[in-house]
């Protein structure tokens, strides 16, 4: 249409992404090799992350003893289950379609999954699919999130988020790592708006607060519970109270906190908080320790 600016057809042009993951069999002897057992992938839209379309396919390895008669996990791929599913060869077409010319995402893509792709469609003597570029979790969660959430393995990141356990099924892991991503995307976002006050770092002293638990603390578990010593509150409230200012003191406290207040008027209010809350916090840390 020649209505359509130029920016609009590159927003209706962007490459789609596709998550895909293998299950294969592990090698047990030298010279053994991998055969890819199972293929699933969901292709989402690169501006909403809307899912578009999925597939999944178990595959037929060529050779059959590769596959354990019975699976160690619930639900796991067995020799029977295999036995009965189309080759590579069969399948391949579709799996070309999905995958070629698409930003290609996953966990540990690069050194294993686009690995074990490009093996089998070499195996059928036929082209394989091209990527436009590969987004892999494993590298960029372990750069931008950290090792806050463990070894960052699939099942573990999935665990510190509580979104269940890791099923080891091809279109059920690519679904677990795209909420994966969203998850630390938004915890990186929120991090971003206020990196003062939630990066958890040496000059953030409410992380390292013996009352306070957060996510790394708790392996995955609700950062509101506090540790066992400030779950059961004292019996008897008869304790003395404490006032934090000495005599004479709140009025040099109330010129000061109005001195830093006249000095934010006229500037959004998060923006005065932002600027001037550490002031406040230094003029309550030099009376704190006064006693009436």
């Amino acid at each position: 249409m020649e209505g359509v600016s130029s920016s609009c057809n590159i927003h209706l042009h962007a490459p789609e992404i596709v998550f895909f993951d293998l299950e294969t069999n592990v090698p047990r002897k030298p010279g053994q090799q991998f055969w890819v057992l199972e293929f699933g992938a969901i292709v989402v839209s690169a501006q909403k992350l809307n899912e578009i379309e999925s597939y999944t396919t178990l595959i037929r390895p060529k050779d059959l003893s590769v596959v354990p008669v019975k699976s160690s996990r619930v639900g796991g791929i067995t020799r029977a289950a295999v036995k009965i599913a189309p080759s590579f060869e069969d399948v391949a077409e579709r799996i070309f379609s999905i995958l070629n010319g698409k930003v290609w995402a996953g966990h540990n893509i690069q050194r294993f999954d686009c690995v074990r792709i490009k093996e089998a469609f070499d195996s059928i003597n036929r082209a394989a699919p091209v990527p436009v570029g590969i987004i892999d979790s494993l590298g960029v969660l372990t750069e931008k999130f950290g090792r806050r959430a463990g070894n960052m393995k699939m099942a573990t990141l999935a665990s510190y988020f509580g979104l269940g356990e890791q099923k080891h099924r091809s279109l059920d892991d690519v679904r677990m790592n795209l909420e994966v991503v969203k998850n630390c995307a938004t915890v990186l976002f929120l991090e971003s708006s206020l990196p003062n006050t939630l990066h958890n770092n040496d000059k953030t002293k409410w992380y390292g607060s013996s009352s306070i638990m957060t996510r790394s603390k708790t392996n995955g578990k609700s950062p509101c519970r506090e540790e066992t010593s400030r779950k059961s509150p004292p019996t008897s409230f008869s304790y003395p109270r404490t006032v934090p200012y000495a005599r004479g003191s709140l009025g040099k406290v109330a010129e000061r906190v109005k001195g830093l207040l006249c000095k934010a008027q006229g500037q959004p209010p998060l923006q005065q908080l932002l600027k001037h809350s550490h002031s406040l916090l230094r003029l309550k840390e030099r009376y704190a320790c006064r006693r009436w």
